[in-house]
């Protein structure tokens, strides 16, 4: 198998409940005590599917940052992180970008950001195609804490809209 048709997989994930009120800087807004929880619960879930994440490119907003560290506090194998600015309330096209500059070497690439980028980049990106359960569950909403997994074959840097097939949709909640 060649390089360009290396099977990668893609992580996007909203981070999760932040704090509403009381912050002047929403750069610095932080997780709640159930947007911790729930962030623990992403990287459980991450475990069960059979997910360990090669590099993860992070918003350098603290909610994000935070979400991150929740995923690694479950056991979720750390990757390496990234802290990125452009990730903070981007565009799906400007963090088709910065995916675009991933790591050649990672196989599976996580990006912890902000809607409304992360859940249009997941529409855009899959256009359609894949799980159709999956699907239906991402058009009733991307709330914080969700994640989507999307398969794509061929390198970073040549990442399309409309290249990659969604394989899962999963919405994070700790249920304790």
């Amino acid at each position: 198998m060649t390089r360009a048709a290396q099977d990668r997989t893609l992580v996007l994930l909203r981070h999760s409940k932040a704090e509403q009120q009381n912050w002047d800087n929403d750069h610095e807004r932080e997780l709640t005590a159930r947007g911790r929880r729930d962030a623990a619960a992403a990287g459980r879930w991450l475990i069960e599917q059979g997910i360990g994440i090669d590099e993860v490119l992070c918003s350098t907003s603290e909610r994000t940052q935070q979400t991150t560290e929740g995923v690694w506090s479950s056991g979720c194998p750390e990757g390496e992180v990234h802290l990125d600015r452009r990730i903070y309330l981007a565009s799906p096209q400007r963090l088709l970008e910065v995916i675009r500059e991933a790591d050649e070497d990672a196989d599976v690439l996580m990006v912890v950001g902000h809607a409304p980028g992360i859940p249009s980049l997941a529409e855009l990106l899959c256009d359609g195609e894949g799980s159709v359960e999956g699907h239906r569950k991402m058009a009733e909403g991307y709330p914080t804490s969700a994640v989507a997994v999307l398969h794509y074959s061929g390198r970073w840097a040549d990442l399309q809209f409309g290249e990659a097939t969604l394989e899962r949709f999963h919405v994070c909640r700790d249920e304790a």
